[in-house]
């Protein structure tokens, strides 16, 4: 079976490199634009090299390369995910899985997750950690050289968390030794922080992930509680900084939230307990916001049928409303929202279920797609080259049926899904 999936995915990344320096079209029977906040109807987009060069009206078919006909049905741009875990297993009630595993059998399962991923019209992700250290850099470039079917990645590289924090595995018995490629950003002060994500982005990583605060589907830990000092998060942004990226940060409780943007971080993931200070200060210094709001209704739906532990289903009852509230205040104060799903606490595929909630909680369809398409670009310093339709973007693309603007549910069946020029999913 396995050997099956990876010729099939050799197979398709062939085909890929097959096609570079073709010219070649699709033709949209209406297009989001995300920059423009627009729809356009009847648009051909020419592609060459794996970009766009132009998007023009269509008039009479080209000579020069073939035509990709989606002109039944809504062509977008490749959504975006900026919070996902594609390498490891998903949640489960077992907290010592990630030790029952093999590095070679954790790229294999990343491999598959990255596949299902794409073929849900997510196109490009950022991974926010891995247990096991670099797992998602391996994956990563797996990807760029076509070895494996999956959208482009951004990496983390590790947690970098506070010892028995939320981003260790916690839970386990006292005399049993965790592996060091799975401490690997384990912090004890601030210099300690600087040796960290100096090595973590040495060996590849593309951004810092921090775990400021508790977590909540980590055993011994409480979202509220924060775990990492305003010094140690400094330490990470400027050593990030010097390296020309950013530092993101894990945060539910408020004062973690506020702590950490105080610290410079680009973004707060999850930000399950805001309030309206914090809110204010994300404002004010331009933070993003990445808030898996779908997840609390699977947790405790699927977390209760499968027993996960009582702590975890306690977290989470205490977080899931009050994220909704905060969400919906941030979106009403104008703070730059990114989409981000924790994908792998439900399966890997299930990234637009999320879309429906973000309108329910404040926004707008068009919202929802830029949160998904040119706002999760912005925070990755990719604009105009993902999340976008526009000459000199990648033909990343996705087609759906339907209109996403009168009912964004539809992006949960992407049956049309272009990376890089090449149709990867052609589903009639």
């Amino acid at each position: 079976m396995i050997a099956r999936f990876v010729l099939a995915a050799l197979a398709a990344a062939f085909a890929t490199a097959a096609s570079a320096g073709e010219v070649s079209y699709v033709r949209a029977g209406r297009l989001i634009d995300p920059q423009a906040g627009k729809v356009a109807t009847d648009r051909l987009i020419r592609i060459e090299d794996g970009r766009i060069t132009a998007v023009t009206a269509w008039t009479t078919p080209p000579t020069d390369g073939p035509v990709t006909d989606w002109s039944k049905l809504t062509v977008l741009p490749g959504l975006i995910d900026m919070h996902t875990h594609l390498v490891d297993d998903e949640q489960s009630e077992n907290i010592a899985l990630p030790l029952l595993r093999s590095a070679a059998q954790q790229a294999y399962i990343g491999a598959a997750h990255a596949r299902e991923t794409l073929m849900a019209g997510f196109t490009s992700v950022r991974d926010v950690g891995t247990w096991r250290a670099f797992g998602d850099v391996a994956l990563r470039d797996a990807i760029e050289a076509g070895y494996v079917q999956g959208p482009r990645m951004s990496v983390a590289g590790a947690y970098v968390t506070a010892p028995g924090g939320g981003g260790e595995l916690t839970g386990i018995a006292l005399d049993v030794t965790i592996p060091a490629e799975m401490r690997r950003g384990v912090v004890e002060d601030a210099a300690d922080v600087h040796r960290k994500v100096r090595d973590l982005l040495v060996h590849g990583a593309d951004f810092i992930k921090l775990i400021a605060t508790g977590a909540v589907l980590t055993e011994g830990t409480e979202p509220g509680q924060l775990e990492l000092s305003e010094d140690e998060i400094r330490a990470a942004v400027e050593e990030a900084a010097k390296r020309g990226t950013y530092a993101t940060a894990h945060a539910h409780g408020a004062e973690g939230i506020k702590t950490a943007v105080r610290a410079g971080v680009r973004s707060i993931e999850h930000g399950s307990l805001i309030d309206d200070e914090g809110i204010a200060l994300m404002k004010a210094k331009g933070a993003f916001l990445v808030a898996d709001i779908y997840n609390g209704d699977f947790i405790d739906t699927y977390g209760r049928e499968h027993h996960w532990p009582d702590g975890m289903i306690r977290k989470n009852r205490e977080t899931t409303d009050a994220q909704r509230e905060g969400f919906r205040k941030a979106v009403k104060a104008g703070v730059k929202i990114a989409y981000g799903t924790d994908a792998g606490v439900y399966p890997h595929g299930w990234n637009a279920r999320q879309m429906p909630y973000m309108v329910k909680y404040g926004m707008t369809p068009m919202q929802a797609i830029q949160s998904a398409t040119t706002v999760a670009a912005e925070l990755m310093s990719k604009t105009g080259q993902v999340g976008c339709d526009a000459p000199g973007c990648y033909a990343d693309l996705i087609a759906v049926a339907g209109d996403p603007l009168a009912d964004i549910s539809v992006l949960m069946a992407a049956p049309k899904v272009m990376k890089g020029g090449v149709v990867v999913k052609d589903e009639r």
